[in-house]
């Protein structure tokens, strides 16, 4: 910003010199305006000429508004305080934490047009399905490494780091389950929860994705897992309660469906809580990036993309517990922190992720059945 001096000047000079002002800050506005309409339409870092001008865009910025990003989930903290130290220029806004894929999307429509609007969405895939229309096609440099299966084709929303589902529960109030039929004993009475509802929460989605698979289904249709979640209900151990990490650490949700690095991280809130990934099929899933559309900060939510897909994010990932979607790639280039991926847990002996059609078609199925069959 221009500061004006103390010493008095002549009306006619105050005005040449108020209307020179006015001006550059046209032209600035003007230039600024011309940028930001340019980043909007980038759809790969050749866009922006060099990785340097992009940088410089972001900082022209001077603002990211990221969104359901608890500092908690996967090593998110510390990941946005690194972005927040390498780029000093850059105002992080992190908007509501705790809030699910599905409400990340709502956000983005009511605040259309607003400074206050998301630039970037973390998503489960099922919403990520449901409401491409709302992103923008973006290919980081780093897309050769993500596998296809696990990207739209034109960058609209890419998987970043994914895990298994599984079950994490209190060791000094509950045994451990060996199957999804010990959780309908009388003992788990009222203490299993849901990280979300499956209508709008991927952690939640994919809990009715294993318990299908783990009771004679297929991912082609989610009947089986939700009629296991009704029968959870009708037993009466079913608890309704949206799992945070503050709801484990006080006793409120003791048992929880989640994916396996989440529930991992409420050790350390719990020194008796513990993590198991039942036998059998496992399912596994990817949450997922895209970028706003309409992002207030278009530079910014491009460079936000380019930083979460580098060999040092994908680490931090890897960090949390999380498994990084260029992991395999890093792995052979030699760039993945080693000792990390050799302490991940054991994957299933099998696993299935749902495809995309597969995901579409679930997310319909528990649109018609989900309340009636928990209520």
């Amino acid at each position: 910003m221009l500061r004006t001096t103390a010493r008095r000047t002549s009306g006619a000079v105050a005005l040449a010199a108020a209307a020179a002002l006015a001006l550059s800050a046209c032209s600035a506005s003007s230039e600024a305006s011309e940028t930001s309409a340019a980043a909007a339409s980038a759809t790969s870092l050749a866009d922006f000429g060099t990785f340097a001008d992009l940088e410089a865009a972001a900082k022209a910025e001077g603002a990211l508004n990221v969104i359901a990003l608890p500092r908690d989930w996967a090593n998110y903290g510390e990941i946005i305080d690194l972005f927040k130290e390498r780029y000093p220029e850059i105002t992080v806004n992190e908007q509501s934490p705790d809030v699910s894929s599905a409400e990340e999307i709502q956000a983005a429509k009511t605040n259309k047009g607003l400074d206050t609007a998301p630039d970037v969405f973390d998503l489960g895939l099922a919403v990520a399905l449901e409401n491409t229309d709302v992103f923008a096609p973006y290919k980081v440099q780093t897309w050769d490494d993500i596998p296809e299966e696990l990207k739209e084709p034109s960058g609209l929303f890419v998987g970043d780091y994914g895990g298994y589902m599984s079950i994490g529960y209190d060791s000094s109030k509950f045994p451990e389950p060996t199957s999804l039929q010990d959780l309908l004993k009388p003992e788990y009475k009222g203490a299993v929860a849901l990280n979300g509802d499956p209508t709008q929460a991927g952690a939640a989605f994919a809990a009715v994705g294993l318990a299908t698979v783990q009771n004679g289904g297929t991912l082609d249709d989610f009947q089986a897992g939700v009629d296991f979640f009704g029968d959870l209900q009708k037993a009466g151990n079913l608890l309704k309660v949206d799992v945070t990490t503050a709801t484990v650490a006080s006793g409120e949700t003791p048992v929880v469906f989640d994916w396996d690095y989440l529930n991992a991280a409420h050790q350390s809130d719990n020194a008796a809580w513990k993590t198991v990934v039942l036998p059998g099929t496992g399912y596994a899933g990817y949450y997922n990036q895209a970028i706003n559309k309409d992002a207030p900060h278009p530079a910014a939510a491009r460079l936000w993309q380019e930083f979460l897909y580098s060999d040092e994010v994908q680490n931090l990932w890897l960090k949390g517990g999380a498994r990084p979607v260029r992991a395999e790639a890093m792995e052979a280039a030699g760039t993945i922190d080693a000792d990390l991926y050799a302490a991940l847990p054991e994957p299933p002996a099998e696993t299935v992720v749902p495809t995309q059609e597969q995901s579409t078609a679930a997310g319909e199925l528990l649109g018609q059945t989900w309340a009636a069959a928990v209520q």
